[in-house]
């Protein structure tokens, strides 16, 4: 019985080992066969040789082993498999990705046709004809002429099913793209934390560096040799940063003056360019230029003299003076060549050239424009810039400049000195500069400064070696000078360097009696003290010999107390012997030639001896000066000691002050090291007794004075100790190693010597904190374990000690060859030219070659006393007795390994601490140890068990279980820490599984998640972050490159005895099927069973990890669902990356591993997010992105999709069949990111597996578990949907931001969960920037930043291109896995019985999959599919619902009219096959037909992109076929088929004209009223039409319009459901809707000639029905009500409540009722309904809208200008602007007069006309804006043609429009019909101007509330005396007289009562006034009050005088005007 072992806990892994022994791989060498073990050659030795920077090698001559090599570097030869090392980075991807096919998408190509369309559309004329059809003969003639697309072969055949589904799937394989991944964006690189970069090889340092090129140097006159120095310096740190440069510009002329002096000159000596370094730039730094010429006679202010009087223009003037000059000066070569002195000097400030160059605005670009000026002029300029900060200073890109230097500063005697130098270039920084008052040398000296080449040609090292490249030696070479950095750099030394520098300073000889005055002082480096011993070592200068044996300072002249600033250059030996001394000798030179005076008279000497107690002697020192030559053995002593009989100068004072430097890699010159150093080299060579300083070492003392040094070695500078880094620690290892013998005794120095190595590491990674990578890990430190360490040899080291303080006595070795058998008998290998590498030598060990290539010397020679580590310890070798030396009593090795783990796990306290905190390093140092020792003990062969011993073994088991129960009980304290020592127990794992037994490792494995788990967490403050510690460490190990070997791929899971009880739900549902015994294996490989977890036992823990972070009510925080997700998508990158694996059977292999996978991913469907919902609030993630208002996007519009076919179409989510989502769970949703990613690992899994275990496995689920799969798959669709180039470009630009906002983001989200974790912000992303300065710090960051930044510029055209391409295969590829996976799902159910819900599933996401954009590529598959499912279930598509048909349908049309051929091609033939299949079930094909119809109306009336051109062809296409199916030929089959076809062609017709009315809404609208009209006849399609236009008035905000478009949509099905029965409740048609809208009758059903409703696929959508019935008209209710028409909204639910009544529906009955008091309590708010105008369109210009009138209805306050200017706008941008023309009056428009060229518009504004009866029906403001027919407009006129005259020549046009139909109507514009005129006369304008001013009077009177301002207003206007045209000068006007014409009495007798009233009213409106005002009015009340009594006055005559004729009895005169 297996025991079930839950998801938290490990398992028991296999043994592995012992599983592979007893399961021998087959013996065919298949592509299976590298997945069982790993390979042969899985570890290999290779050698690598450091690159030597010079051609020569730097080693003296005397010690030519001393061959810097990197030594043998063992590797992991697969590794570069791994992430570890080769981590998925968008480049990569990018790489992979260059040569894949571009997939045809309908979408871009659409987007090309587009713009072409939308040129030619603009100019389009407009015309309707009077028909909404074109005649039927025009459009069938457009039918047969067009021609079809390619018919596919075979479509007509019969096959069987199974042949069908062989083709198919055969097909599917053809051409696609293998590795999935590869088309994903890679994974998230800072999720990738086991990346590892390798070190960098260990190099020497070098800084920022720029070239100085010196071109010429020209001063006034010319009469002797200069030479020139040049040298960096720093004033702030008051340090001379580089060495000396010397260079020499004279003529040849002048150098021929010095010929004798040197007569060979080197051409190293004669460089002129140098390359200087800079380590730390600063803005005080200068470049130092000073001057020499040859000594002569006179000070040096006499010697410069010439140089600044005599001008070169005068040279004529003094010919004599220069000829005297240049003799004198030629004398003094001859005699005096050898000797120098000062002459001159300047400084260049080089932030001057740095920030200038850069900013200086030159005119051409060229780099060698000159810049001249004085210095000081230059100086001014740099001023300002003096505060700058140290970042101005880059002097790795500057614009090179060339200077010409023309000011020079003489040099004075006295202020020689380094420190006068400071003083004075300070002050030259000063504005007020001392220098600048002193008269300077005028010269020219011309410099170029530049940055230095990468690699430039022609270069010497400090030490004259030739630099590569150095492609010939007799060009003029360019050195390199050595820096001095201002401060520490700390880098190890790695090539040999060995100089040392001397400055003589100063000496006093003021007290020395006789002739001294011209001092020079010679020095001299001796190896002994004969004078012969001289050595030559001194470099020489320039123009000269390359090595010196002696060099001279320059001469001051006459000064007995000089100072000096020579710099001498030596080149010292490497071994330095007690006897080496420098020496110093001071004579008098004498400058004038007189007789018997020699030239040079020896005044003094003084020494400094080198080496003293094994140490070089460097620093200041202040020497004694002797008089006298020096006695023998000397150089032995000091100066210092008082020689007894030797005369010293000032009573052995220290007269001569020298400094000594040393640059080296040999000497350390700090005592802390080279006491350690000197120590070892004693016990190596057994020297005892020997004298340190102050101690005897013995035998007795040397192991407390070691252990001493080793403690003492923290108190050494950390700068030395980094620089000598490697040879400490080689050190270090060989005292671990080697105990010493002493006495015969083994002394462990193991444990002092780890305590030191930890304690060194731990400081050097404190110090330099900048210098690591994102593991914390040193690049110093891990650079020396790569590169440079090895297991020290035994052999002895017997050379003279000095190599040894350098650590690097590296004798000559063998060549290791790869094969690893060495031979090991033949001695010549030693003396052959054997590779130099002595590291090789150490790992074989077996063969020590001494230093004397003598086998003898070498106890470790075979058969040595020593030969201990010998590969064959067989060889029958006699032990040769060689005498040796006691010092090779070394002990036995012992090995580092075992003794790193021994001291690790008993070191305590501090120790323990510094190791833990840099676990990492001792890891490696173990890993390299085992791996070198396995090579070198031959035990790579052997089992692994045996390959180290179990002490060993054991040890590393305490480590690990140590270290993990130091994560678990640290992690919420040392977070840095923590994280730290888990990755590197880890990498520690992850290299053992590449040396030991692998099943020992698992179990680390699983004592590490015993450790650090769950069983912890109940008492865990935070176990999110012990779950993110456990993600990173399982990610870490299973990045091994062998990953899949090591999780048994191929093994069978052995089924357990009984069904283990299942940890996932999966086999928990009872089966639909009967289950098969022989698969619960199967079922086990499905899920996390035991079995499978022991088996594949790292893939089952990252999968149990994952499923756990995963769980609908785990903890999992955002931020670990993307670990988790994010290290499984980066293994199956790898999978997918690596060339091993790309055999399919070998990836079905490996996708086993990941089987559980999928039913992981069904059970976070409810997690996912949700891709396929298109509302805008879900921000999508960025390559999700669609903007949802774009036109191109939506297919059809949700609310039309509704009404084409009665059928929710699949496009709201398809989840019949999720779970109910469960409260609260919305906490672990998942992002869109994670989503994505998680899924496409799912597609990844269901892509490689194998189909056949797919199979079974499905055929074992439940129904409601298909669904979920099938879900899944619809998920997948939406999710990787391509989404075209127009939103990829917009996406780009969005991208940057959103990168900043999601840093923003993640550091809140991660902040909320993790509370106690603030530290985990640094490295939520896998990492940190852990360095609190500088350095790398913010590398992470902005690495993205970078990264999101290239996206943000990159709306570059191929960028985008490529992306859509990737997109695009992307797509593709995961349609196409999702309908393999179909088809899969449809073999297993075809044996079940409940196939059908399934199927329909199946079908839904083939639906769903057409719906989307989809490939050409992946459509003609998905087609393939469909018909084959349509052929072996046709009854599900033509029995069951018609949801499914009317969707397919829909589809299949869409893509007929597709641009692309070839999709066109499958779609028809799909459409042809369908309507064959269903006339076949039913000898008729009704269904299908009116599908089709209906899905062809929809779509033409919504897609905005639909091309009628193809679907044109698409159709000749189905008519081929019929006219081809020759089965079917005799049927009526073919006959229907054509008259569906011309039907479809015929809507077609109609809706091409829809298209070039796009943006015309009114016209648009129009044609859709149109084309409704002609389906008069077809109710569902005139439905579907309707629907069409409400949803097009929704969306311009129409809603009155669309309300009407749905009460005509009700009135039509009512008149259809009253034709099917009398149903008492149901409104009798169309009648019982004329009290909602008088339009309605039109719709009423013309006559039952019309295909009675019983008829099949008429009527049948779902409308047609009474539910369908009260949806519409709930939305007529709606709509109304966002119309604000609620008395509307009563009229209809006049007609729903008795349905609701006798259906006794209370519920809806309340919600009705709540509705009508909510609209009947709105009536009373303020409302504004529509504004009408006239609008007239004049031109033939309009096609046949041409002298069209109709009345426009706007929204409510449209003004006229808007309208106008809306209309204007329209047309001019169709007809051109010049075009249109608006008419600005009203008056009646004479055609004739127009220009036929152009296009009039009138537009006037009208307002509804009542007649007096209707007034008394209309009486609400509703009432007066509903169902309108007729508006009037006036147009005033006066006889004589303009607008306006006086009053008694004004009158008036009154028009009055009759419309077709009442407003509101289905439209906004409608046809007048009837228009109507009437003239009012300048007396009836007067009497209507009065009629209304009463009004206004009598309202503002009875107002209530009463508005008093109003009245005032109102009154002001009546009575006021200034009113112009006012009542008083119309009565004067019209009644002063009795008019002639006695038809105008009855108007006289009007406007006489109205003036009556008039009166009467105003009188009124007093006396209210009255009551109103307050008594600040009371005077502007009397004012009115008197006005009005002068009104009254004036008008009382003209009132009561009455026309006599009129009170007689007289014949009634009839006016044809009244009305």
């Amino acid at each position: 019985e297996t025991i079930s072992v839950p998801l938290t806990e490990v398992v028991e892994p296999v043994d592995y080992e012992e599983y592979v022994s007893s399961h021998p791989p087959g013996a065919e060498p298949g592509p299976l066969r590298q997945l069982l073990e790993f390979p042969s050659d899985d570890l290999e030795l290779l050698l690598q040789e450091r690159e030597c920077a010079t051609i020569e090698p730097p080693v003296p001559e005397e010690d030519v082993q001393h061959k810097y090599l990197l030594g043998d570097k063992l590797s992991r030869k697969y590794q570069r498999y791994s992430t570890t090392q080769t981590p998925h980075n968008s480049e990569r991807q990018r790489e992979k990705q260059k040569g894949l096919v571009k997939q045809t998408f309908e979408l871009d190509e659409a987007t090309i046709d587009r713009q072409d369309e939308q040129d030619d559309s603009k100019r389009h004329s407009v015309s309707l004809d009077d028909t909404p059809r074109g005649s039927w003969a025009s459009s069938i003639f457009d039918l047969k002429n067009s021609t079809p697309d390619a018919l596919l072969p075979s479509v007509l055949e019969r096959t069987a099913a199974e042949d069908m589904d062989r083709r198919n799937a055969e097909n599917r394989q053809q051409g696609r793209h293998a590795d999935l991944l590869g088309l994903y964006p890679a994974p998230d690189e800072d999720e990738a934390i086991e990346r590892c970069a390798i070190p960098e090889v260990p190099k020497e340092h070098s800084g920022q560096r720029i070239m100085v090129k010196c071109l010429s140097l020209k001063f006034e006159i010319e009469i002797e040799p200069i030479f020139g120095t040049l040298a960096l310096y720093d004033v702030r740190e008051k340090k001379k940063i580089s060495e000396d440069f010397h260079f020499d510009l004279n003529s040849d002329q002048m150098k021929s003056l010095l010929r004798p002096h040197s007569p060979h000159v080197a051409i190293s000596t004669l460089a002129r360019s140098a390359i200087f370094s800079i380590t730390y730039p600063s803005p005080d730094i200068f470049l130092v230029i000073k001057l020499e010429k040859v000594l002569q006679q006179g000070d040096i202010g006499e010697c410069c003299e010439p140089y600044m009087v005599m001008k070169e223009s005068d040279s004529t003037k003094h010919k004599e003076k220069l000829e005297k000059l240049r003799a004198q000066a030629e004398q003094m070569c001859t005699r005096l060549g050898r000797f120098r002195m000062p002459f001159a000097w300047t400084a260049i400030h080089l932030l001057n050239i740095v920030s200038s160059v850069g900013g200086l605005d030159r005119s051409d670009s060229d780099s060698d424009t000159e810049r001249k000026g004085t210095w000081n002029e230059r100086k001014k300029k740099g001023f300002e810039r003096m505060s700058v900060g140290e970042d101005m200073c880059n002097f790795t890109n500057f614009r090179p400049a060339t200077l010409t230097v023309t000011n020079f500063f003489k040099q004075e005697g006295d202020r020689l000195s380094d420190e006068d130098l400071y003083k004075f270039l300070a002050d030259m920084r000063r504005p007020s500069s001392v220098l600048r008052r002193l008269r300077p040398v005028t010269a020219q000296l011309k410099i170029d400064i530049s940055p230095a080449p990468e690699a430039p040609h022609y270069c010497l090292s400090p030490e004259l070696l030739h630099v590569k490249p150095y492609p010939d030696p007799r060009v003029r070479p360019t050195k390199e000078v050595l820096e001095f950095p201002a401060r520490y750099v700390y880098t190890p030394h790695t090539t040999y360097r060995n100089l040392l520098y001397v400055y003589p300073q100063s000496v006093n000889f003021s007290s020395r009696q006789g002739s001294v005055r011209n001092i020079a002082v010679k020095v001299q480096f001796m190896a002994g003290e004969d004078p012969s011993q001289a050595m030559p070592v001194i470099f020489g200068k320039s123009s000269c010999a390359e090595f010196y044996k002696e060099a001279y300072t320059q001469v001051i002249y006459h000064n007995k107390s000089p100072e000096f600033y020579e710099e001498v250059k030596m080149k010292i030996p490497a071994n330095l012997t007690d006897n080496h001394h420098l020496l110093f000798t001071f004579y008098h030179i004498s400058c004038q030639t007189k007789q018997n005076t020699p030239l040079e008279t020896p005044v003094g000497y003084t020494w400094i001896p080198l080496m003293q107690h094994g140490r070089l002697r460097t620093g200041s020192f202040s020497l004694p000066v002797s008089v006298d030559k020096p006695p023998p053995s000397y150089s032995v002593l000091t100066p210092d000691v008082q020689l007894p009989g030797m005369k010293w100068v000032d009573n052995h004072k220290g007269v001569f002050n020298v400094e000594v430097k040393a640059a080296s890699s040999v000497h350390t010159q700090d005592p802390h090291l080279d006491k350690f150093f000197t120590l070892v080299y004693v016990l190596e060579e057994y020297s005892f007794p020997y004298r340190l300083k102050d101690v005897i070492i013995t035998e007795a003392n040397v192991e407390a004075e070691l252990k001493a040094s080793m403690a003492a070695l923290k108190g050494a500078l950390l700068d030395t100790c980094v620089r000598f880094l490697h040879q400490l620690m080689s050190k270090l290892i060989l005292l671990i190693v080697h105990p010493p013998v002493i006495a015969g005794q083994i002394v462990n120095l193991g444990r002092a010597a780890f305590e030191a190595m930890a304690l060194l590491v731990n400081q050097i990674h404190k110090n330099l904190e900048g210098n690591q990578d994102h593991h914390g890990r040193n690049n110093l430190l891990s650079s020396y374990i790569h590169y440079c360490f090895h297991l020290p040899t035994t052999e002895p080291v017997s050379p003279p000690y000095a190599t040894l303080s350098r650590a690097t006595a590296r004798p000559t070795s063998l060549l290791l060859s790869r094969s690893k058998s060495i031979s090991n008998s033949n001695p010549d290998l030693a003396s052959t030219p054997a590779t130099p590498d002595e590291e090789v030598q150490r790992i074989i060990g077996s063969k020590g070659i001494d230093r004397s290539h003598s086998w003898v010397n070498s106890a470790y020679a075979p058969g040595g006393s020593r030969a201990v580590l010998r590969r064959n310890p067989n060889s029958s070798c006699e032990l040769k007795q060689v005498p040796v030396k006691p010092y090779t009593l070394m002990s036995l090795p012992t090995l580092l390994h075992e003794e790193l783990a021994l001291q690790w796990v008993v070191s305590t306290s501090t120790v323990r601490e510094a190791s833990l905190q840099q676990a990492w390093f001792f890891f490696q140092l173990m890993v390299k140890s085992m791996s070198h020792h396995l090579f070198l003990s031959s035990r790579l062969d052997m089992p692994r068990r045996q390959r180290f011993p179990d002490r060993f073994v054991d040890d590393i088991a305490a480590l690990v279980c140590a270290i993990s129960a130091d994560i678990a009980s640290r992690y919420h304290k040392d977070v840095e820490l923590v994280e730290r020592l888990n990755s590197s127990l880890a990498f520690f794992l992850n290299d053992l599984l590449s040396l030991l037994d692998r099943g020992f490792v698992f179990n680390l494995v699983r004592s590490y998640y015993k450790q650090v788990h769950i069983n912890k967490l109940h008492t865990a403050q935070n176990p999110n972050s012990l779950t993110a510690l456990r993600m990173d460490f399982i990610r870490i190990v299973c990045s091994h490159e062998h990953y899949v070997t090591l999780n048994l791929p191929c093994a069978t899971l052995s089924p357990p005895a009984s069904p283990s009880p299942s940890t996932s739900s999966t086999t928990s549902q009872s089966s639909a099927f009967s289950c098969h015994v022989q698969d619960q294996g199967v079922v086990s490989m499905f899920e996390l069973s035991v079995p499978f977890r022991q088996q594949h036992f790292l893939s089952g823990l990252l999968l149990a990890e994952l499923s756990l972070i995963l769980e609908p009510d785990g903890e999992g925080v955002f931020f670990l669902h993307k670990k988790a997700i994010s290290a499984l998508h980066s293994l199956l990158c790898s999978h997918d990356a690596d060339p091993r694996y790309t055999d399919p059977q070998v990836r079905s292999h490996i996708a086993q591993l990941y089987l559980p996978l999928i039913p992981i991913v069904m059970e976070t469907l409810g997690q996912l997010y949700d891709f396929t919902d298109p509302s805008p609030q879900r921000v999508r993630h960025a390559s999700v992105l669609v903007d949802d208002n774009d036109p191109d996007n939506g297919t059809i519009s949700q609310s039309v999709a509704m009404a084409i076919a009665g059928s929710p179409l699949p496009h709201s989510k398809a989840n019949h069949f999720t779970l109910p989502s469960v409260a609260g769970r919305q906490c672990s949703t998942l992002s869109a990111e994670c989503s994505r990613t998680l899924l496409v690992c799912f597609l990844w899994v269901l892509k490689n597996a194998d189909a056949g275990l797919l199979e079974r496995w499905i055929s074992d689920l439940s129904v409601p578990q298909i669904n979920r799969l099938l879900d899944l798959l619809h998920l997948c669709l939406s999710c990787f949907e391509y989404k075209g180039k127009k939103a990829l470009q917009r996406i780009n630009s969005l991208t940057f931001k959103k990168s900043q906002d999601m840093k923003a983001r993640l550091e809140e989200a991660i902040l909320g969960t993790i509370g106690a974790r603030q530290e985990m912000v640094r490295r939520c992303r896998g990492t940190t920037e852990r360095s609190p300065y500088g350095g790398q710090e913010n590398v992470r960051w902005r690495k993205n930043v970078t990264h999101w930044r290239q996206n943000a510029d990159r709306v570059d055209k191929s960028e985008v291109e490529q992306e859509s391409v990737v997109d695009g295969n992307l797509a593709t590829e995961a349609a196409l896995i999702a309908l393999d996976t179909l088809e899969v799902i449809v073999k297993t159910v075809v044996m079940s019985e409940l196939k059908e819900s399934v199927l329909v599933g199946v079908l839904r996401v083939l639906l769903h999959s057409m719906a989307g954009n989809q490939s050409a590529l992946f459509l003609q598959h998905c087609f393939s599919t469909q018909r084959a499912l349509v052929y072996k279930f046709p009854e599900m598509l033509f029995e069951e619902d018609t949801e499914l048909c009317a969707d397919l349908c829909l589809r299949l049309l869409r893509h007929c009219s597709s641009s692309v051929s070839s999709i066109r091609s499958h779609a028809s033939s799909s459409l042809y096959l369908l309507m064959r299949q269903n006339f076949e079930i039913g000898n008729n094909f009704a269904r299908v037909k009116m599908q089709v119809t209906m899905s062809l109306s929809s779509l033409v009336g919504t897609s905005m992109k639909f091309n009628e051109e193809h679907l044109r062809r698409s159709l000749k296409t189905i008519l081929t076929y019929a006219e081809d199916d020759l089965e079917l030929r005799d049927s009526p089959f073919p006959e229907q088929v054509q008259d569906l076809v011309f039907n479809l062609h015929m809507i077609l017709t109609d809706t091409v004209k829809m298209k070039e009315h796009q943006q015309d809404p009114e016209m648009l609208i129009d044609l859709m009223y149109r084309i409704a009209k002609g389906y008069q006849n077809s109710p569902d399609l005139r439905l579907t039409w309707l629907q069409n236009m409400a949803g097009k008035h929704s969306e311009r905000g129409n809603h009155a319009e669309a309300a009407h478009c749905l009460v005509h949509s009700a009135a039509l099905v009512a008149e259809y459901l009253s034709m099917l029965e009398d149903c008492r409740y149901l409104p009798i048609g169309c009648v019982s809707f004329q009290s909602i809208s008088s339009n309605v009758l039109e719709e009423s059903a013309v006559s039952d000639d019309i295909l009675s409703p019983e008829e099949e696929g008429i009527c049948s959508g779902k409308y047609f029905s009474e539910s369908g019935l009260v949806g519409l008209l709930e939305q007529a209710a709606a709509s109304f009500n966002m119309a604000a028409m609620y008395e509307a909204i009563n009229e209809v639910y006049k007609i729903l409540c008795p349905i609701h009544e006798a259906n006794r529906d209370f519920k809806k009955l309340a919600s009705v009722h709540g509705k009508l008091q909510d609209a009947f309590n709105k009536v009373y708010n303020q409302r504004m309904f529509g504004t009408y105008f006239r609008v007239g369109l004049y031109g033939c210009r309009f096609g046949d809208l041409d002298e069209q009138e109709f009345v426009y209805k706007e929204p409510s306050i449209t003004k006229l200008a808007e309208i106008s200017h809306r209309l204007e706008e329209f047309y001019s941008e169709r007809f051109g602007d010049d075009v249109v023309v608006i008419i600005k009056d009203s008056n009646p428009v004479d055609k004739n007069k127009l220009d036929p060229n152009k296009a009039y518009l009138q537009i006037t504004y009208v307002e509804p006309f009542f007649d007096t009866y209707e007034l008394k029906e209309r009486i609400t403001y509703f009432d007066k804006n509903y169902n309108l027919r007729t508006f009037m407009y006036c147009t005033p006129f006066t006889l004589d043609g303009r607008a306006h005259g006086d009053l008694h020549e004004q009158y008036k046009r009154k028009t009055i429009l009759t419309t077709s139909h009442a407003f509101p109507y289905i439209k906004t514009r409608i046809n007048v019909i009837h228009k109507e005129e009437i003239v009012l006369m300048p007396m009836e304008v007067a009497i209507e101007d009065m009629q209304k001013k009463t009004q206004e009077l009598a309202f503002a009177t009875h107002q209530d509330p009463a508005d008093p301002k109003m009245l005032q207003m109102v009154l002001q206007g009546c009575v006021g005396t200034t009113v112009n045209q006012g009542p008083l000068e119309v009565a004067q006007v019209f009644l002063s007289e009795i008019p002639e014409d006695p038809k105008l009495f009855r108007h006289h007798n009007k406007l006489r009562l109205c003036f009556k009233d008039f009166s009467k009213r105003c009188e009124d409106a007093l006396r209210k006034n009255k009551s109103l005002i307050g008594p600040d009015q009371k005077e502007y009340h009397r004012e009115l009050e008197r006005n009005y009594t002068k009104l009254r006055e004036a008008l009382f005559p003209l009132i009561n005088r009455k026309i006599p004729q009129l009170y007689r009895p007289l014949p009634l005169p009839t006016t044809p005007t009244q009305r």
